[in-house]
């Protein structure tokens, strides 16, 4: 059956330990760690978020990738965009691409996702220090990135759209001279013997934003509410207003019903646009009071949130019919597809219903 849109689901691949995080935050580190830590920080707050059917994998091993996979496969998922992480030549969180890669398996559609932008602590509720910078030397480092790039854009499992590999870019505007640097993936790409390539930069709170003025074929919309009220708080209790108003914390709650409206754009624009859908927002594992919550997510809601979405794409032609969907597993966002305790496969049911129409 023809699925109504390509659903891709973001993929954070932070699920095994590493000496970068050993070394930042202590032996053993991984997303899990802050997620099992995770407490209500208000009445009604869901808190913490336990994995259910897949457990606390950890991603070097082949039998919890091929999990996901089956998993993802079998509620209509086509594939996952792993962040994929280049630091002036050095990579992070490599371990499981690489693995990917080599081995073949899973037999699973993918693509990636640069995720250029700096490291730093304060997403920990830590002072803000830089951990490891993005940095940008010159062409000669956008060349070896284009080389590792290639062994992935040649896996037969790499997503395509029109035959052209899909690669996006988190923070193209970052990148120096971001035309040329896109010029010259294309040519190396023909070079290669592909037919092109599809990139898409995300965008970030600025519908303005034109893929077509930095080299790239489109944009996904990826919209978090400012910190500075233009998007009305929803939920509060008493505990809560007396911790804000002492001006003790920065904590930001949201409905997640009345942020549907804000999520995805409400005008059409006149360049190829790839809505991205959230299952739900809550980043207080990380940054506890200082965090950002969506409070009242179901998939009843998530229901709505997708057929909006995909209201979006509907006169897309066919290969450009994508959605993205955030995340399958950022689990300290509490931010995932993949079961919890509490609404097991609930979300999933939802997605694989709508996309079969």
């Amino acid at each position: 059956m023809n699925k109504k849109a390509r659903a891709i689901a973001f993929h954070l691949p932070q699920f095994h330990p590493t000496p970068e995080n050993d070394e930042w935050w202590g032996k053993g580190f991984t997303e899990w760690t802050n997620t099992a830590k995770a407490k209500p920080l208000f009445r009604g707050h869901y808190q913490p978020h336990v994995p259910a059917d897949l457990g606390f994998y950890d991603l070097r091993l082949p039998e919890a990738r091929a999990a996901q996979a089956e998993l993802a496969r079998e509620y209509g998922v086509e594939g996952f965009c792993y962040y994929h992480y280049w630091f002036g030549g050095r990579r992070i969180l490599e371990r499981p691409v690489n693995e990917i890669l080599s081995s073949g398996a899973p037999d699973f559609p993918f693509c990636l996702c640069w995720a250029n932008h700096s490291w730093n602590s304060i997403w920990q509720g830590c002072p803000d220090k830089i951990l490891i910078e993005q940095t940008y030397p010159g062409m000669e480092d956008h060349a070896a990135h284009f080389d590792f790039l290639l062994k992935a854009f040649t896996d037969p499992r790499y997503i395509t759209v029109d035959g052209k590999p899909l690669f996006l870019v988190y923070k193209p505007d970052h990148i120096p001279d971001i035309t040329r640097v896109t010029d010259y993936w294309r040519e190396r790409a023909h070079q290669a013997g592909l037919k092109g390539l599809h990139l898409v930069g995300v965008a970030h709170f600025d519908p303005s934003w034109d893929p077509r003025e930095r080299g790239f074929d489109a944009c996904m919309m990826q919209k978090l509410p400012p910190r500075d009220g233009r998007v009305p708080i929803r939920y509060w209790d008493a505990k809560l207003k007396v911790l804000l108003g002492r001006g003790r914390h920065q904590l930001s709650v949201y409905s997640y019903e009345e942020m549907l409206s804000f999520l995805l754009r409400k005008i059409k624009p006149d360049f190829v646009d790839y809505p991205c859908v959230l299952p739900n927002w809550d980043n207080t594992p990380r940054a506890a009071m200082n965090g950002l919550v969506f409070h009242g997510s179901t998939p009843g809601l998530f229901r709505r949130h997708l057929q909006d979405a995909m209201s979006k794409v509907a006169d897309h032609e066919p290969e450009h019919k994508i959605l993205f969907i955030k995340a399958w597993n950022e689990w300290a966002e509490g931010n995932h597809l993949e079961p919890d305790l509490r609404w097991g496969r609930a979300y999933l049911e939802v997605l694989d219903k709508e996309l079969q129409g």
